[in-house]
């Protein structure tokens, strides 16, 4: 099939589903972005949880937050785009180029975010969430998405403020309202961007499509979040003077990560696409989807920050904060597995809640012990985990997705 190279209007910029699956190069690109990003909020939030000022120490946990949920949130929409549109046209990839610049400029000034360049971090993420749906818009006359972005639009227009009453500010009240702001963004767009007056779109931000093109993409978010872990763990290594503690540290953070993979993948991980396919409600499955991968990146960049930690101080006790990221980290991308496995077999995982409370268990007597025993015994539980599922699946046929119908 022969495109136009010029004009490119009208619904001729939609995605040619049938013969466009996997993401392009340009995708990618973004990809490697957003590895950097995520690498920077958890250089950001580990200077400070490394802190003497205990105040620090538990502000750091709201920055990792606040940090990463607008380079997540930007990152998703505009794999969004890229599985509505063809990748292929010109106006889409100039939006997708920049896309992974204005993240590039945020993660810039990740470093003085609180303190300085808040402009830095606000401009390219409001003007990349008001400026795409208007430049897109033209081009979708008489297509539902059009009335989708149009009312978009105005939320975006609130949160832009809240953003920009943030970036004039300073320390935790910018924290506080660029939290709030992105939280107004993220809601809106789970209840489909509702207006006074106006009736329920017929087209959702979150239904998926047959191509398997975004249960794709979010199987590659994780294996960012995951590459960015460990990039960020060989960095500081390679900073700090080599011990028998940070030497044991960073096998366990490797170990800990393949684990993480494998725990993610088998299975819900691995038959993702076939699950949201078959779904009876592809929108509830779609927006389900979107949230437990959100929470299981944050746990995966949480449990960075703690291994992070323990690189930086591997002597004396671990303090409280340190234990919220390596035990919490795990904990909190486990509940988003859970809801996962909801999501393709319609059922809890006992497995997963039994480690959940095995990471919490352990809590108390590991700040009693030296800051490596954390993330020991954090691996070791995902080692269980991992263990309990193979046994589980020995001697069985590959289990068939069973989303709810």
């Amino acid at each position: 099939m022969r495109h136009r190279e010029g004009g490119e209007q009208g619904p001729d910029l939609l995605q040619r589903r049938e013969d466009v699956r996997q993401a392009n190069f340009l995708e990618l690109f973004v990809d490697l972005v957003l590895v950097f990003a995520l690498a920077g909020v958890v250089s950001r939030v580990a200077r400070d949880i490394v802190s003497e000022d205990i105040v620090a120490r538990w502000r750091a946990m709201a920055y990792l937050v606040v940090l990463t949920l607008p380079l997540i949130w930007l990152w998703i929409t505009t794999a969004h785009i890229t599985s509505w549109f063809d990748p292929r046209r010109r106006k889409i990839q100039y939006i997708v180029l920049a896309s992974a610049f204005g993240l590039l400029v945020m993660s810039s000034s990740l470093p003085s975010a609180f303190i300085g360049r808040g402009w830095a971090f606000v401009l390219p993420y409001v003007i990349l969430q008001v400026g795409r749906p208007l430049i897109l818009m033209p081009a979708l006359r008489g297509h539902p998405l059009r009335g989708l972005y149009r009312r978009a639009l105005p939320w975006h227009v609130v949160s832009a403020a809240i953003f920009f009453a943030g970036a004039a500010v300073s320390g935790g009240a910018r924290a506080a309202l660029w939290g709030t702001a992105v939280t107004v963004d993220i809601v809106a767009a789970q209840l489909r961007w509702p207006l006074p007056g106006t009736t329920e779109p017929p087209v959702s931000a979150w239904a998926t499509d047959s191509t398997h093109h975004l249960p794709e993409r979010y199987q590659q978010f994780l294996m960012i979040a995951l590459g960015e872990t460990v990039l960020a763990v060989g960095t500081t290594f390679t900073s700090q003077p080599i011990s028998p503690e940070t030497s044991a540290l960073l096998v366990v953070a490797f170990l800990s990560t393949v684990l993480l993979w494998r725990i993610y993948f088998y299975r819900s991980g691995q038959v993702l696409a076939e699950a949201l396919a078959t779904a009876a409600d592809r929108d509830a499955a779609g927006r389900a989807t979107g949230t437990s991968h959100v929470l299981m990146v944050l746990g995966i960049v949480t449990t960075a920050v703690g291994f992070e930690a323990v690189l930086q101080r591997p002597e004396g006790l671990p303090e409280p904060a340190w234990l919220v990221a390596t035990l919490g980290g795990p904990a909190l991308f486990l509940y988003g597995r859970i809801r996962l496995e909801r999501i393709v077999f319609n059922r809890l995982s006992l497995r997963r809640v039994v480690a959940i409370a095995a990471l919490a268990v352990v809590a108390f007597p590991l700040y009693f012990a030296p800051p490596l025993a954390s993330p020991i015994a954090a691996g070791l539980i995902l080692l269980g985990l991992a263990v309990a599922d193979a046994q589980h699946a020995a001697g069985r046929p590959p289990e068939a997705p069973s989303p709810a119908h």
